[in-house]
């Protein structure tokens, strides 16, 4: 079986001699570290971890109809100070080829996390997993399309919304021409094979255009190909050592993507263009997303005062891990099925920041 992989630091494919475990670039002479591959498990035997990466060919988005049903849910309880509001949706795709071991880890610390240290009600916290017994409350297409509608539906200013995801996380051909690269990022529901993807056009109309002046809301996003997944105007692209620029992602084609009034911020596990890891190497307990447990960790160790200090804390984290301790897959999963053959990828996963208008990343303070 023919072995590639990309170089972790140039992208550029290499021959990876059997057996080897490292490979040096010719190019750059960056050093790739690699795990062992894996067969495909058959369903029902899992390993410790896989990446939140999928097939792209199965069900795309396409041009997404607008929800307009109603919710079965509650309203939250009304506070005269602003209303705390969150969504979590951690998905698993129990039974499948797609499997993963960490994302209701994630959905529950995320859970502990917003109601014991920032003090959202209970109440109003809305939990989508495959272990919900209500069939209302299980990660569905439908179901999330409807979450997200409740999640700002009578929105008024001093509102603290959170929008959670851990699951998979894809890209498809842009047909509007809104994207800078040319692909749309979408998530994928727990039925993605059968009703098809959630596209990140569809999350923008929903959940930031609507937001008004006063309101703010959080996504946390730890999915594959997710550091845009909000369509936000305003990437912040930070160095290692901590220096940062705004980049303009607004579309060339004149459309808003920004909100009413309100701020949006989301923190991605990667960028566009990169994979996000499902691990035991953070915890060395149980599998979680590395993007999740780096920003719970952070939040939980102090380092989460301002927006720059808690993303620079997420990339250091990430960055002194080896991610691919306890991975029990690394293969590409499309180009296996496809192809035949396998390609392994050194892994290089860096948390995105986007916004609805660029700041002062270092002197805005964080807070739910």
């Amino acid at each position: 079986m023919q072995m590639l992989i990309d170089c972790s630091n140039c992208r550029r494919t290499l021959n990876l001699p059997p057996g080897a475990t490292t490979i040096r670039c010719a190019i750059c002479h960056a050093i790739t570290h690699v795990a062992e591959p894996r067969s495909i498990p058959a369903p029902h035997f899992y390993n410790n971890s896989i990446y939140h990466s999928t097939p792209q060919h199965l069900s795309p988005a396409s041009h997404y109809v607008p929800y307009s049903g109603s919710v079965p849910w509650a309203p939250a309880p009304p506070n005269p100070k602003g209303t705390k509001k969150a969504v979590i949706c951690g998905i698993s795709y129990i039974g499948t080829q797609f499997e993963l071991k960490g994302c209701l880890n994630d959905a529950k610390c995320m859970k502990y996390l917003l109601i014991n240290r920032f003090g959202f009600p209970e109440a109003s916290i809305l939990m989508l997993t495959e272990e919900e017994a209500d069939p209302s409350k299980r990660p569905t297409k439908k179901n999330i399309r409807m979450a997200l509608h409740w999640l700002v539906k009578d929105c008024q200013a001093g509102d603290s919304l959170v929008f959670h995801y851990s699951g998979h996380g894809s890209q498809q051909q842009d047909d509007n021409g809104d994207e800078i690269d040319g692909f749309d990022e979408t998530i994928l529901p727990m039925d993605f094979e059968e009703e098809g993807m959630i596209v990140d056009d569809e999350i923008n109309d929903t959940i930031v255009r609507p937001l008004p002046r006063g309101a703010k809301l959080h996504a946390i996003v730890d999915a594959c190909h997710s550091g845009t997944v909000l369509d936000l105007p305003y990437l912040c692209r930070m160095t290692a050592s901590g220096q940062y620029k705004w980049e303009d992602h607004r579309p060339k084609n004149g459309q808003n993507k920004g909100t009413s009034g309100g701020e949006v911020f989301c923190f991605s596990g990667c960028d566009d263009n990169q994979t996000s890891a499902d691990t035991v190497a953070l915890s060395k307990v149980t599998s979680t997303g590395a993007m999740t447990f780096s920003f719970i960790q952070a939040v939980e160790e102090g380092q989460a005062s301002t927006y720059g200090i808690l993303l620079n804390a997420m990339k250091a984290t990430i960055r002194h891990t080896n991610l691919l301790d306890g991975v029990g897959r690394v293969t590409s999963l499309l180009t296996l099925l496809l192809n035949g053959r396998t390609v392994l990828q050194g892994l290089k996963q860096e948390p995105q920041l986007t916004a609805s208008e660029p700041f002062d990343v270092y002197t805005k303070p964080f807070s739910l």
